[in-house]
């Protein structure tokens, strides 16, 4: 199974203390997938890297470089987002109107992978999948 990275795994990941629960590892072992990552992901949280609280605290404490790199170790494959991507409308919308979720989905869509995510508004999506 070839299998997209939803952005809230990725921020999962880079916790310190973050680990894989015994569901996910038997979802990776069992299918043994081949991780995706999308440049749409990377985008969304260098977002948040740059937006500040009112507090001044950062949205996210993760320079998406350091996430680059973390996930270059990995040996994760990234995915760009073409003009094609850009372009393309999707097959089954969403009731919601996150662009980046939007993104994601068409980019499974389009290559033929699975979004593997934990967003309880993508769950039963036919493009999504959970651990």
């Amino acid at each position: 199974m070839r299998v997209l990275l939803d952005t809230s795994y990725l921020y999962m990941l880079m916790r310190a203390n973050a680990r894989i629960s015994k569901r996910e590892r038997r979802f990776f072992d069992k299918w043994e997938a081949r991780l995706y990552v999308s440049a749409v992901s990377i985008w969304e949280m260098r977002l948040k890297f740059r937006t500040l609280h009112p507090s001044g605290a950062r949205k996210s404490p993760y320079d998406p470089k350091d996430v680059v790199a973390a996930l270059e170790r990995q040996g994760v494959t990234f995915l760009t987002m073409t003009a094609r991507h850009a372009a393309c409308d999707l097959d089954t919308p969403i009731p919601h109107k996150d662009p980046f979720d939007e993104l994601l989905l068409v980019q499974a869509q389009e290559e033929g992978l699975q979004l593997l995510t934990d967003d309880r508004r993508l769950i039963g999506h036919p493009l999504a999948v959970t651990a």
